[in-house]
């Protein structure tokens, strides 16, 4: 269901979906899900999304009409652009030397050998292989920028998944953002106590009709504090 609301809303936007990763359950529908959305300001409202899903319905194989209570847990990430490494050249500290083999053998005049340090993390590369010290000094800086991009790759990939850990949480049926509620035709969000009788318009798309509130509600908290 969730799924199916969330192609159906980027479909209305004009947005792309691509599925990544899935696992079908035998009843239908996923046990989990993966896939990407490409779109005009598509993580902007779809960010509002993440947390834990609450659905009541009853089952079709439910003879006693009983409400059965199920959760769903979304976790939206913003795409990892490729990062440019910027290198600042007062954070550089750069000596040449002469090349040489082994040994010192066959030992240049010229110190065309070049030595970088990042000063920041203390990152060294060192080039010797060409033979100019300009053309050692850009493959260095090659290194070193790559070397970087790694440092904050590698970053960046912690810190998503500390956000996606504090996104998922446990699970717990307390940490519920919406509840979708089948018998009522009722969608009720949590976080502004909205709640709406049009579940069957949600559940095809028309997301808005909550994600506009939220929208609402983090504009006047975002100016409430700005004037405070």
């Amino acid at each position: 269901d969730l799924f199916r609301m969330y192609s159906r809303y980027a479909e209305r936007k004009g947005w792309k979906v691509r599925v990544l990763d899935s696992h079908p359950t035998p009843l239908g529908g996923y046990k989990q899900i993966v896939f990407a959305v490409e779109g005009k300001r598509a993580y902007g409202r779809l960010r509002y999304e993440s947390g834990v899903h609450r659905v009541q319905r009853v089952p079709v194989t439910e003879s006693g009409g009983r409400i059965h209570t199920s959760t769903a847990t979304v976790a939206v990430l913003p795409e990892a652009e490729e990062v440019e490494v910027e290198i600042n050249p007062d954070e550089l500290k750069i000596e040449t030397f002469r090349a040489g083999g082994p040994g010192g053998q066959h030992m240049q005049k010229n110190e065309t050998a070049v030595r970088i340090t990042h000063l920041p993390t203390g990152i060294v590369v060192a080039c010797q292989d060409e033979r100019s010290q300009h053309r050692n000094r850009e493959q260095a800086l090659r290194i070193l920028r790559a070397k970087l991009r790694d440092i904050q790759e590698r970053k960046r990939e912690s810190e998503l998944r500390e956000t996606r850990r504090r996104q998922i949480g446990t699970g717990d049926r307390s940490e519920k953002i919406r509840t979708y509620n089948f018998p009522q035709s009722r969608v009720t969000d949590h976080r502004i106590g909205l709640t709406i009788y049009r579940l069957e318009d949600v559940l095809d798309g028309d997301l808005d009709l909550v994600i506009d509130p939220l929208l609402e509600e983090e504009l006047a908290r975002a100016l409430e504090t700005a004037s405070g």
